[in-house]
């Protein structure tokens, strides 16, 4: 089988139209084969690592989670996504554990957040992109605990996802207030519900 089939054949049983160089290392091929195919126009490179079929359709959620695995979409970009937000945001929000760092991060149009170790999975789902892969964003309660932590999220977006929430058949109060408990920001979503419920 020559390289360039073997390369093609990643691709296909790829579910994503994405490789690594690791998988081409262990498909007993050389790393430089990738460069020539970049340079061809074949496939291009993504990120450290990773490169994409020129053909495929580029997927910049998806695409962005792959570069940082650790990275989950939250806050605003969470919103959005789970269709609680009619504002697509300007900057995607990835929230990482407390402690990582990647240099290349500060060069991606992203808001960054960390969280302590114990807070980083709670509430984590993996739900379809807008293009049909797959990503992992926080739930719908977790990302109100979310915006209504610290500043920076718009009052308004605030507003018209809580009165979503307290009418929406899907809420669960309990989880909800399971969450606020843990992300200290209890008052502040029993200071919304008495309001809105």
């Amino acid at each position: 089988m020559t390289t360039r089939k073997k390369i093609e054949e990643l691709l296909e049983t790829s579910e994503d139209g994405m490789i690594t160089a690791a998988q081409v290392t262990e498909a007993g091929l050389h790393r430089s084969v990738l460069q020539e195919l970049v340079k061809k126009g074949d496939i291009y490179r993504v990120g450290r690592g990773l490169y994409m079929q020129s053909s495929a359709w580029e997927d910049d959620f998806h695409i962005l989670q792959r570069k940082y695995k650790r990275g989950i979409y939250s806050h605003e970009t969470s919103l959005y996504l789970l269709g609680y937000s009619d504002r697509t945001p300007a900057k995607y929000t990835l929230t990482f554990p407390k402690g990582y760092n990647a240099p290349s991060l500060k060069q991606e149009n992203v808001i960054i957040k960390h969280t302590v170790p114990e807070n980083y999975e709670l509430g984590t789902i993996e739900i379809q992109s807008p293009s049909g892969n797959p990503i992992r964003i926080y739930n719908l309660e977790r990302t109100l605990c979310d915006i209504l932590r610290g500043s920076g999220s718009d009052i308004q977006i605030v507003q018209n996802a809580m009165k979503r929430y307290a009418v929406s058949r899907n809420k669960n109060i309990h989880k909800l207030m399971q969450y606020a408990e843990q992300l200290h920001v209890k008052s502040k979503v029993l200071r919304y519900m008495e309001v809105l419920l």
